[in-house]
Order: structure tokens, then sequence, then C-alpha cells
């Protein structure tokens, strides 16, 4: 006789989850490849909106699909039915590009709701193509049902995309907004020659964790936390973009631009906060809060 949250249970379970994130992984892996860091990545992740892409694209689809919806209970043209439904599907392609691009740089437990997440969108994507193809065949009541299946099936989906955005943080700014962490004004960090030259280090101000690097008399100071998943940008390395001076973060190769943390590839979509700094006669470092 089993006992139900017994050892054996217990292992079964994460044989399973081990199975499920084996396959997490590779999928992962395959759509870093396929999509490789540059302009295209960029995009989808959002980087010239300064926003994620694919929360305010998925809302487009949604959008046609509930309307359409709303429609099958009217008498208003069917024609109309069709073509919110066609816009939503063809609307899906770039929206689940966009979408897998983001998951592919998630810890493994978004990871895991974004995978059952996937499967519900591409399970709703197939019940709206349905529904479209009984009704461009004739089938009209039969297309509205799969319509409303489509529905119940992507609002699971939505509710999961949900849990992951508000719960589990995937999308939001993990910087810490150093506006109502650290007071205004000037404070005193450390001593100029306790850094080392040309290699960035984390130093502490209050709260908040800082990224400074040191360049002869010259120091640049950023909040450390990576704002996609707050991985530790002082263990990052060092690259040249143009000419400029970045640091790309260690965790998921987001990189910023040391000038002002403004983002040169993602998948961050927000800056990371750059601090003011100067060095006083006594060698001593101040900075403060810059512009965010």
């Amino acid at each position: 006789m089993r006992v139900l949250g017994g050892p054996l249970d217990l292992a079964d379970r994460l044989e399973k989850s081990k199975a499920m994130d084996k396959s997490i992984q590779g999928l992962a892996k395959a759509v870093r490849d396929r999509i490789r860091p540059g302009l295209l990545r960029d995009v989808l992740h959002g980087v010239p909106l300064g926003k994620p892409l694919h929360p305010p694209m998925t809302m487009v689809s949604l959008g046609c699909w509930t309307s359409a919806g709303i429609l099958d209970l009217t008498t208003i043209d069917r024609r109309a039915a069709r073509l919110l439904l066609a816009v939503g599907i063809g609307n899906a392609i770039p929206t689940a590009a966009a979408g897998l691009t983001d998951w592919s740089s998630l810890h493994r437990e978004q990871q895991r709701v974004g995978f059952v997440h996937m499967l519900a969108n591409v399970a709703a994507l197939g019940l709206f193509t349905a529904s479209l193809a009984t009704r461009m065949a004739g089938r009209e009541r039969v297309g509205r049902v799969l319509t409303w299946t489509g529905l119940g099936v992507g609002s699971l989906g939505a509710y999961l995309g949900g849990h992951m955005a508000y719960r589990q943080a995937a999308g939001a700014n993990h910087a810490p907004q150093v506006a109502h962490l650290v007071p205004l004004g000037w404070h005193d960090l450390c001593r100029l020659s306790d850094l080392p030259d040309g290699r960035p280090v984390a130093r502490r101000l209050g709260y908040i964790q800082l990224f400074v690097l040191r360049r002869g008399e010259a120091v640049t100071v950023l909040a450390d936390r990576c704002p996609h998943l707050a991985g530790p940008l002082h263990q990052g390395r060092l690259v040249s973009e143009n000419g400029e001076v970045c640091v790309v973060c260690p965790w998921h190769g987001s990189t910023f631009r040391l000038e002002d943390g403004s983002v040169r590839h993602g998948p961050a979509t927000a800056p990371a906060p750059a601090f003011e700094a100067r060095v006083r006669k006594d060698g001593t470092i101040q900075v403060r809060p810059g512009l965010i």
C-alpha cells in the first residue's frame, strides 16, 4: 500500500519534474539557438519600446477572439466574426515568437509555468483555427462551439500568464527603484584607492548594492541588480558596442551602456539605474542617484 505524499510519491513527482525540466531546457535552448542575439531578438523582447512586447500583443488576439464570441451571441453579419477570428490567428504568430523569446531567458520555476501557459495557448489557437475553418465550410454552429471552447482554454492560458507576471515577476523591472531607497544629495561610498582599476566590484549604499567600475580617476556607478531578473552586474563582462563600453549580465546576457545604464541588448527592457559619481580631494568617492 502506498501513502500519498510519502517518500515513494515524492520520488515519482521528482522524476516527473526532472523529465519536464529536460524537455523545457531542450526547447529553451532550441529557441535561443534559433533566435540569436541581435536586432530581431531585441525587437521580440521589446527593447526598442522599453517594455516587454509579448503582453500587449496578446491583448490583440484575445480581444479579437472575445469579440468574435460576443458577436456569435447576436444576429450581426457572420463575416465580422470570421474576420475577427482571422485577425486574432494572424496576430498569434508574432505574439508566440515574442513570448517564446522571453520564455527562453527565464528562471526554471517561471519556465515551468510558462510551458503549460504555452500548451494552453497552442490548444486555444488550434480551436480558433478550427472554428474559422468550419465556418468557412458552412458549419456555423460547430464554429461557434469551437470559438467558445477556445475562449475557455485561452482563459486558462491568460491566467497562467498573469501568474507569471504578477506572482513570479516575469517581465517586471527587477532593478531597485533608487528614487525612494536613497535620500537626495551626495553620499560617501568608498575610497578611490580601495577599488581595482578596470574591474567592476560591488559596493553597498544603504539598502542598495551598486556596480562600481574604476577606470583611472573616473568612476562609473550603476545599480548592481539587472532589471531583467536581478542578476549581479558586477560579475558580468565588459564589452565594447560601437565604441561604447557596456556590461553584460552574467545570467541572461542583457547588455547595458555604462554611460547611462540604458539597454543595448535584451532580454532586459528597462535601464539599469545610473548614479552620478565624483571624487573628493581626499580620495573619497561620492555618489547620488541620477535621473531615472
